[in-house]
């Protein structure tokens, strides 16, 4: 195998990635700070996490797909929604089965099947497999997957909308080295599945079936060669761009971030339960907010630790300011909502009702539809390489059919 075939399947540089890629999006200068879209998600999140309304639910999800699908581009992490989409559905699957089949600790009276119940040991009491299924422990089974499945969905809006590499150069100088490791996880998945659709594209155009196990077992071996060689050229250029180098800093200031990053660590993790949780909404804000001021303080100092350099960091607009403030707008709005009209937004499943829609906090969602009119379109916004010249761009589409010919030949030797 040539090593150009290789590099075709193993996500080149050139071919996966790299800013000159035919065909690849452009990063832009006026693009969208990476970390507003994801407090705009977070958002979301939050008010999904106060609900077990279907309709309030359901709503939520579609302001989600409708900026992402407005606002998203062509790179491999804008795919990531589908696939969100997909493990929502099956977590609500999973969760409507566990009804079924383990029962609910919701009483029912409307009685919908009765199954086969297996007996079980004296220690397994509060444990059940099989009996009887009502409408009221399903209808709690999809209110409360549904819940978990909105929740996926608004974190998959978030990988769709903001680029990995743009939210890693955002990160604090102490955070580097564990975000690179994040973002190398978040992005294999995205090139896994690219490898994939070009394997199955050279076997279509061969005239072979792309589809069923067999052709899977045949694409696998050429996806996971090219993952890693992948690997080896990522380690290649760390090692080249010095990660890892560290500048010495006094023993009281490294003892100092430690307890400030931890201590702020554990308060934002206990404010977040707070928000979250019904019980916590008093606490939940300052807890949160001392828990953020000292974290931040903590990678402040932390940051002395790193010597590397940003090139043309990303900067935090009005455009950024209006998405970020539209998601925390929605999630505030629907924290008040939850306590002037808690049995909107969470209808219960006993006595067996219709949900309503209610109106000031249906009105309140839609506020996260802002980012479709205020964040810039996928290629509104100039590029840095705004200026390649004419005949750089017309050569694209004969890079695209050579990379075609490549994965073709690639899957010839297979």
């Amino acid at each position: 195998m040539s090593g150009t075939d290789r590099a075709a399947v193993a996500g080149h540089p050139r071919t996966a990635g790299h800013p000159g890629a035919a065909g690849h999006p452009r990063t832009a200068r006026g693009a969208l700070h990476a970390g507003a879209w994801w407090l705009w998600a977070l958002g979301l999140a939050t008010a999904a996490s106060r609900t077990t309304n279907p309709l309030l639910l359901g709503l939520l999800v579609a302001v989600a797909g409708y900026v992402v699908a407005t606002r998203r581009t062509d790179a491999p992490w804008a795919r990531s929604y589908g696939a969100f989409l997909k493990l929502g559905l099956v977590v609500l699957a999973i969760r409507l089965c566990f009804a079924v089949l383990l029962g609910s600790p919701i009483p029912g009276t409307h009685v919908l099947v009765t199954l086969p119940e297996v007996p079980l040991p004296d220690w397994a009491q509060g444990v059940r497999i099989g009996g009887r299924v009502t409408a009221e422990g399903l209808t709690f089974a999809l209110y409360d997957g549904l819940k978990l499945a909105t929740l996926l969905i608004c974190v998959g809006a978030a990988n769709a909308l903001a680029n990995p590499a743009r939210l890693l150069k955002s990160l604090p100088g102490a955070l580097y080295e564990a975000g690179v490791a994040v973002v190398v996880a978040m992005s294999f998945a995205p090139n896994l599945v690219s490898d994939v659709q070009r394997l199955r594209a050279a076997r279509r155009l061969r005239g072979r079936p792309d589809r069923g196990v067999r052709a899977l077992l045949q694409v696998g071996l050429p996806v996971l060669e090219g993952a890693l060689e992948r690997s080896v050229a990522l380690a290649a250029a760390m090692d080249a761009r010095g990660y890892g180098r560290t500048a010495h800093v006094p023993p009281a200031v490294a003892r100092a971030t430690a307890v400030l990053t931890l201590g702020g660590l554990l308060g934002v993790c206990a404010g977040t339960y707070g928000l979250l949780a019904a019980q916590g909404a008093g606490f939940g804000l300052p807890v949160l907010l001392a828990g953020l001021a000292a974290a931040l303080g903590g990678l402040w100092l932390g940051g002395r630790r790193s010597v590397r350099s940003r090139y043309r960091p990303d900067r935090w607009g009005a455009r950024a300011w209006l998405v970020s403030g539209s998601g925390v707008a929605v999630a505030g709005l629907m924290i008040w909502a939850a306590s002037y009209a808690p049995q909107a937004l969470n209808p219960p499943a006993v006595p067996l009702t219709a949900p309503v829609l209610p109106l000031w906090p249906a009105a309140g969602v839609l506020v996260g539809l802002l980012p479709a009119v205020v964040a810039p379109g996928p290629g509104s916004a100039p590029g840095p390489e705004s200026a390649v010249p004419t005949a750089r761009k017309a050569v694209q589409p004969q890079n695209a059919i050579q990379q075609t010919s490549e994965d073709t030949g690639k899957e010839a030797t297979r």
